[in-house]
């Protein structure tokens, strides 16, 4: 009886593993191969693709000025409104001109006199030249020729004092060196100023035209000239930028290419470019935070979904597209910078290659796909190309 027991159990257990090794070999009915997966993919073909460069920068003024008084004296009048609209000449102060007006008075006078003493000294020196020999010596000739020299010299040096103490005089009344805008006066009636002091008196600042300096890469910069030199990049003939705001508005007009910058920051790496923007309504102001969007040009190459595509630790990006045994296949790409929602790529895919853009998530190297064709909306958002898009 024991013996037909474990006969029995024997018998069992062999039956057991024989079915846990078929268990083993073909999986459980829950892990059958469910087939190939669907994917959405797009079919890439090479296109003129704008180069296009974004970069952070600053709005500069124009033109700045600190205006700081030539003559000393006691401020009598504030001539201007702040953040008036100035012209090149209008006046902004007047300084007490009393001793002014007085020097240029004397210095008036002096001229007088010596003009009064060229004439009586010209008579003596034509005198003696026509009685020469006849009662004037030869020295006393020269004598009158030197004197009338000095005299001559002595008006010229008047002259010159009366144009300068003019010019003080017209000194005494500050005026605009440049068209712009003026701040608030740093003084008021009343005020002892001197002349070249240290502390500005107001400051003005032509807006329109207006700078805008752009900061970019070196190493960026050295990407395009590659670009360029080897002719996969054809340069626009004229460098122009577009402008967006702090509050994400567009700035219109475009701007023109000032300088392109000759030094690298030793901090920053980084090169500064400047543009010009007409700015008739003084929407920018000197000091606003900009960013400028540069288009330097077209080059041939795949645009690349940027949700198809993802980054590694190594920089380089990584995508799949259907092979022609109809898996799943990784490429590594070199990117060459972004357009609207898509990456720029100039290797690592050919003409016709259907790539991977939805179903991704689960997708792996070798796996058996179905391809559906597929679309990218503007938003980046894959969908089937048989769908109409929603509106809004």
């Amino acid at each position: 009886m024991k013996v037909s027991v474990w006969k029995m159990m024997g018998a069992v257990l062999a039956l057991t593993g024989s079915a846990t090794i078929a268990n083993a070999q073909f999986g459980p009915p829950g892990g059958m191969d469910m087939g190939p997966l669907e994917v959405g993919v797009v079919e890439l073909t090479l296109q003129d693709v704008p180069r296009v460069v974004t970069s952070p920068g600053r709005a500069v003024a124009f033109q700045e000025v600190a205006v700081r008084p030539r003559v000393g004296g006691v401020i009598e009048e504030v001539l201007y409104t702040p953040d008036q609209l100035l012209q090149v000449g209008d006046p902004l102060f007047r300084i007490d001109d009393s001793a002014y007006v007085a020097a240029e008075a004397t210095a008036r006078a002096n001229v007088a006199m010596a003009e009064a003493n060229l004439a009586v000294t010209q008579s003596a020196y034509d005198r003696a030249e026509q009685l020469a020999g006849r009662g004037y010596t030869e020295a006393e000739v020269e004598a009158a020729r030197a004197s009338l020299a000095e005299a001559k010299a002595t008006l010229d040096a008047a002259q010159a004092a009366l144009d300068y103490a003019q010019i003080e005089l017209s000194w005494t009344t500050v005026k605009s060196p440049i068209a712009g805008r003026a701040d608030v006066a740093t003084v008021s009636v009343g005020d002892l100023v001197t002349a070249g002091q240290a502390d500005a008196l107001t400051t003005i600042v032509q807006a329109d035209p207006i700078y805008v300096d752009t900061v970019e890469a070196s190493a960026r910069i050295l990407s395009v000239r590659k670009g360029i030199a080897e002719g996969a990049l054809k340069q626009n003939d004229a460098l122009e930028a577009t402008l967006m705001l702090e509050n994400e508005e567009v700035f219109r007009g475009v701007g023109k290419l000032v300088t392109a910058g000759n030094t690298v920051s030793t901090t920053t790496g980084t090169v500064t470019i400047r543009f010009k923007f007409d700015n008739p309504d003084h929407v920018v102001i000197p000091g606003m935070f900009v960013r400028g969007e540069v288009v330097i040009g077209t080059m041939q190459a795949f645009l690349v979904p940027q949700r198809a595509a993802t980054r590694g630790n190594s920089g380089k990006l990584t995508a799949y597209i259907v092979g022609e045994d109809g898996t799943a296949q990784q490429v590594t790409l070199e990117d060459d910078g972004s357009y609207e929602n898509a990456w720029i790529v100039r290797s690592g895919l050919s003409e016709g290659d259907r790539l991977i853009v939805d179903g991704l998530s689960s997708l792996r190297p070798g796996q058996a796909v179905t391809p559906v064709a597929a679309i990218i909306d503007d938003n980046g958002i894959a969908r089937n190309a048989d769908t109409p898009a929603v509106e809004d």
